[in-house]
């Protein structure tokens, strides 16, 4: 298990009615209404899920892990760098589980080089170090 020698920031939110109810930041940028999606037996709407809120959040993460690998590797992250992720849940016997998958697109790159910074990368974002271990991330890298 990595854990933090010194904590560098907090996120704190406060959730009431679970996949049926409402979040919020404690500052207060982030306001959300949660629903439950059809597939999974609710009635959908125009909330969003956990599901989608992690496929946003490790995204944002990975995204800026390649950055920090670009600049330490001095290779030039296109602007147009993007990730689209998907983040998906199902059961597992009794219980259910998640698995993710990110496509990283670095274009410009060359291929061999971007597999190396994804790769790296996948060794610093903190979500792959929670992750690590414990839930399926399928990688695929595209320039």
């Amino acid at each position: 298990m990595i854990k933090p020698e010194s904590i560098l920031y907090t996120a704190e939110a406060h959730v009431s009615g679970g996949r049926e109810g409402t979040g919020e930041t404690s500052d207060g940028n982030l306001k959300v209404t949660l629903t439950i999606p059809k597939e999974l037996g609710g009635p959908g709407g125009s909330g969003t899920n956990p599901e989608q809120l992690f496929a946003v959040g490790y995204a944002a993460c990975f995204l800026s892990a390649v950055k920090l690998v670009g600049r330490l590797s001095k290779v030039a992250i296109p602007d147009t760098a993007a990730i689209t992720s998907k983040v998906e849940t199902g059961r597992a016997g009794e219980r259910y589980a998640l698995q993710v998958e990110l496509d990283v697109s670095l274009p410009g790159l060359d291929q061999a080089e971007a597999e190396k910074i994804v790769a790296e990368a996948h060794e610093r974002c903190p979500y792959s170090n929670a992750t690590r271990g414990n839930m399926d991330v399928k990688l695929t890298v595209s320039v």
